[in-house]
């Protein structure tokens, strides 16, 4: 028997609780995994809570993210005792996810671990870390370079905004962060940001078009925000949206993009093939400090991540929160 956090929706209604499992009841796959880390994103938590229809089917084991190492393997890659990682592909939507001690996976989601990190590190970046080197990747393959001029990061307090600012900052960017918890203000100083913007001022409906004020931005809001965003980019500026925290509308104008050429770069995790996957994860051990990866990161038992989750969508978690699912 193992340790999982199972999601239920039957006649008692939906509930999240933790429970022991036993292996036989692991969903078909190629690849089982000891899980060792896993983490706490939105995604996550929408799930946990029932406040969003992310789990597809019941009991589901929520986590899109996991760390740890082959105890059994079918799969031409991989062999027992690798150290490995998944993020995404449907993983604790409509397959069982990483909040577990132990998962069985297709083998083709996986990717090994690299060196440069453990498994707690790699899980302390996560979806959400992985998900901000797809952004900067996306701002560097258009165009945008430190000289370019400043690139917003909005969401700045949450795992993708902090992951980006420090990317961002390491890279050489001046790194503007909005965010509406100005407490964090020192925080994301720390991380690299050089000056903060309000949320409020970018939250609500605005112009067509506005003065021009970055060359770059990596959106984890949508909505007003994303409009906003995209109305206040420099001519041929590039904004790399990846997030709905405030919504999926988009209630924009075409004038940004007719009369200053912007581009707005949609970025998905989830279905990314594995050759993006290992090159983002390349870049990140090649690009992201630890001393700032350490500093936004908070660890908690796997029963922890149940009561979290609600706070984490009430906006009282920044950074990451990494979960050991041994304890």
């Amino acid at each position: 028997m193992f340790n999982a956090i199972q999601i239920h929706n039957d006649e008692a209604g939906y509930r999240t609780e933790l429970t022991q499992v036993d292996p036989t009841q692991l969903p078909e796959g190629d690849v089982q995994v000891a899980v060792e880390y896993s983490g706490l994103n939105y995604k996550d938590a929408l799930a946990i809570t029932g406040k969003g229809k992310i789990a597809r089917r019941f009991p589901m084991v929520p986590g899109i993210d996991l760390a740890g190492t082959v105890t059994a393997t079918s799969h031409a890659e991989f062999a027992v005792g690798d150290k490995v990682l998944l993020n995404g592909w449907g993983v604790g939507e409509s397959h069982w996810g990483g909040l577990a001690q132990q998962a069985r996976l297709k083998g083709d989601w996986l990717i090994p671990l690299p060196e440069t990190f453990t498994a707690r590190q790699a899980m302390a970046i996560g979806t959400a870390g992985y998900t901000a080197m797809l952004c900067v990747m996306a701002l560097e393959k258009h165009g945008i370079r430190p000289d370019s001029g400043p690139v917003l990061v909005t969401g700045a307090g949450g795992g993708v905004g902090s992951v980006a600012i420090a990317l961002l900052a390491e890279l050489g960017y001046e790194v503007h962060a909005a965010t509406g918890r100005p407490q964090e203000a020192d925080y994301l100083l720390g991380l690299g940001a050089k000056e903060i913007v309000t949320r409020e001022s970018l939250s609500q409906p605005g112009a067509p078009l506005a003065k021009a004020r970055w060359a770059g931005a990596v959106d984890t809001v949508g909505s007003h925000t994303l409009a906003n965003v995209c109305a206040a980019l420099h001519y041929n500026g590039v904004v790399a949206a990846c997030g709905l925290a405030q919504g999926m509308d988009f209630p924009a104008s075409v004038a940004p993009f007719i009369l200053r050429g912007i581009t707005l770069a949609g970025i998905d995790s989830v279905m990314r093939p594995k050759q993006d996957r290992q090159a983002a994860w390349a870049r990140l051990a090649e690009d992201l400090s630890l001393a700032k990866l350490d500093a936004m990161t908070q660890e908690i038992s796997l029963a922890e991540a149940i009561p979290a989750a609600e706070r984490l969508l009430a906006g009282q978690i920044r950074g990451r929160l990494v979960v050991d699912v041994n304890r």
